[in-house]
C-alpha cells in the first residue's frame, strides 16, 4: 500500500483515490496577513488624509478646527456603513459564492479609493465635492464589510491549541504594517514637495497606491479562497453565512460581548494614529513630517507588541491578556493628556508608549471571545462583532476626542481612553459570568 504524507488525505472519485493537500495554518496565515495589510493601508491612507488634507481641500470655507471636525465626521461614515456591507455581501455569498463576494467587495473598495484620488476639491466642484467624498467613504465602508473572507476564523480553528494566541495575532500585524507604509508615504511626499504641490496633487498618490495594492491583494487572496482545499475546510468547520435574525436570536448576547470586549484597544487605535496628527497640526508648532516619522517608529514598536502578545497569550491565556492590557490602557489614560500637551519630546513619548500598548492589546483583540459562537454562527458572528466594535470604539474617536479636547481640554482624551478600558473589563466580566453559568447548567 502506498503511504500517504501526513499533510494529505484521500477521497474516492469514481473508485479512484486522489490525494489532496490540506490547508496548513501557515498558508492561511499568509492570506490573512496579505489581506489585512492591504485593507489597513487603504484605511490609514484615508485616515491620515482626513486629518492632514481634506480639511483644506474639501472644507476651505471653514476655520481649521471646524474643517477638521467636518472631515472626521465623513471619516466615521465608513464605520456606519460597514455592518450594512457585511449583511449585503453575506447574501451575495449565499446566492453565488465566496469568490464572487470578495471580487465584488474589493472592486467596490478599489473604485471608491480611486474615485477619491481623482475627486476635484471644493474650489472646483463646490458642495458637490463634499457629497461625492461622503458617498465614496460610505462605499469604502460597505466594501470593507463585504471583504470578510473568514480566514481569521479558519486560522483560529486550525491553529494548535497551545499556540492559538500566536496565530490569532498574525492577522493583527496588518494594522501596523499598513500604517507604517501609509504614514511613511505621506511623510515622503510632504518632505519632497512644496506645500502648494502637495495639496494640489501630491496627496492623491497614496490613494493610487492603495488602489494598486488592493488589486494585488485581491488576486493573492482569491488564489487561496477559491481552491477546493479551502472550500473543503470551510465546509468541514461550517464557516458559512447564517441568517442575521437567527444569529441574533441564538447568539445575540455574544455579539454584544464581542463588540465591547476589544474597546480598550479600539479606542486607543485612533487616539495614537489619526487624532495626534490633527491635534499637533492645529495646536502645536511641531512639523507634521516629524510627527509622521515618529509614528512610523511607533508602528515598528507596535509590530513588536503584536508579536509579543501572541507569546504572552499562549502563556497566560487570551482573555486574561486582553484584560491586563485594558488595565494598562486605563493607567496610560491618566498621564497621556499631560504628554500630548507637552513639548516635542513629551509628544513623541506619548506616541511611542501608545503604539507599544496598541500593539500588545490589538494583537489579541480579535476573536478572543468568538469561540462562544460555535461552528455554525462563527463566520457571520465574527464579522459582525468586528464591525460593531469598530463602530462603537473607533468610528467617532477622532471626531469626539478633537471636539472635546479643543473646547474643554486634553483631559477628555484620557476620559475617552478610560471609558474604552472600562468597557473591555466589564465585557470580559460578563463573558466570564456567562461561561460559568453555562458550565453550571451543563453539569
Amino acid at each position: 500500500m502506498t503511504s500517504i504524507p501526513a499533510s494529505s488525505h484521500t477521497v474516492s472519485v469514481h473508485g479512484q483515490h486522489a490525494a489532496q493537500h490540506e490547508v496548513a495554518p501557515g498558508e492561511i496565515a499568509v492570506g490573512v496577513v496579505i489581506g489585512r495589510a492591504s485593507e489597513y493601508f487603504d484605511f490609514f491612507v484615508y485616515g491620515i488624509a482626513s486629518a492632514l488634507v481634506f480639511p483644506k481641500v474639501f472644507f476651505p470655507f471653514a476655520e481649521p478646527l471646524q474643517a477638521t471636525l467636518y472631515s472626521f465626521a465623513i471619516f466615521a461614515l465608513a464605520f456606519i456603513s460597514r455592518p450594512l456591507g457585511t449583511a449585503l455581501f453575506m447574501r451575495i455569498q449565499a446566492r453565488w459564492s465566496r469568490g464572487t463576494k470578495m471580487t465584488a467587495a474589493l472592486f467596490l473598495l478599489g473604485t471608491a479609493t480611486a474615485g477619491i484620488a481623482f475627486l476635484p476639491g471644493y474650489a472646483r466642484l463646490g458642495a458637490a465635492a463634499i457629497v461625492l467624498l461622503a458617498l465614496f467613504r460610505l462605499a469604502q465602508g460597505v466594501a470593507m464589510g463585504g471583504s470578510w473572507d473568514g480566514l481569521p476564523s479558519l486560522l483560529a480553528l486550525n491553529a494548535p491549541k497551545e499556540r492559538r494566541g500566536w496565530y490569532a495575532m498574525l492577522g493583527q500585524l496588518g494594522a501596523p504594517v499598513g500604517f507604517i507604509v501609509a504614514a511613511g508615504l505621506f511623510a515622503f511626499l510632504l518632505a519632497s514637495l512644496s506645500t502648494e504641490d502637495f495639496y494640489a496633487w501630491g496627496w492623491r498618490y497614496p490613494f493610487f497606491a492603495a488602489f494598486a495594492i488592493n488589486v494585488v491583494a485581491l488576486f493573492a487572496r482569491l488564489r487561496l479562497v477559491v481552491t477546493h482545499e479551502y472550500e473543503q475546510e470551510i465546509r468541514q468547520h461550517e464557516l458559512e453565512p447564517v441568517p442575521l435574525g437567527e444569529l441574533f436570536r441564538e447568539k445575540g448576547r455574544h455579539v454584544v460581548i464581542g463588540a465591547f470586549a476589544p474597546l480598550a484597544s479600539y479606542a486607543l487605535f485612533h487616539i495614537v494614529t489619526i487624532f495626534p496628527i490633527s491635534w499637533i497640526l492645529l495646536f502645536s508648532g511641531q512639523p507634521i513630517t516629524s510627527v509622521l516619522l515618529v509614528q512610523v517608529v511607533g508602528g515598528f514598536l507596535a509590530i513588536g507588541g503584536v508579536l509579543a502578545s501572541g507569546l504572552i497569550a499562549d502563556r497566560f491565556g487570551r482573555v486574561p491578556t486582553l484584560g491586563a492590557l485594558a488595565l494598562a490602557i486605563a493607567m496610560f489614560s491618566g498621564f497621556a493628556p499631560t504628554l500630548l500637551g507637552g513639548g516635542q519630546v513629551a509628544q513623541s513619548a506619548f506616541l511611542l508608549v501608545g503604539f507599544v500598548l496598541l500593539g500588545l492589546s490589538y494583537g489579541q483583540s480579535s476573536g478572543a471571545v468568538t469561540r462562544n459562537f460555535g461552528s455554525r454562527y462563527r463566520y457571520t458572528g465574527a464579522a459582525l462583532t468586528s464591525d460593531f466594535a469598530w463602530l462603537i470604539g473607533a468610528a467617532f474617536a477622532p471626531l469626539v476626542a478633537l471636539g472635546l479636547c479643543a473646547h474643554f481640554g486634553l483631559a477628555y482624551m484620557g476620559a475617552y481612553l478610560l471609558s474604552g478600558a472600562l468597557s473591555t473589563l466589564l465585557a470580559l466580566l460578563v463573558h466570564r459570568w456567562l461561561k460559568q453559568r453555562e458550565s453550571g447548567a451543563a453539569a
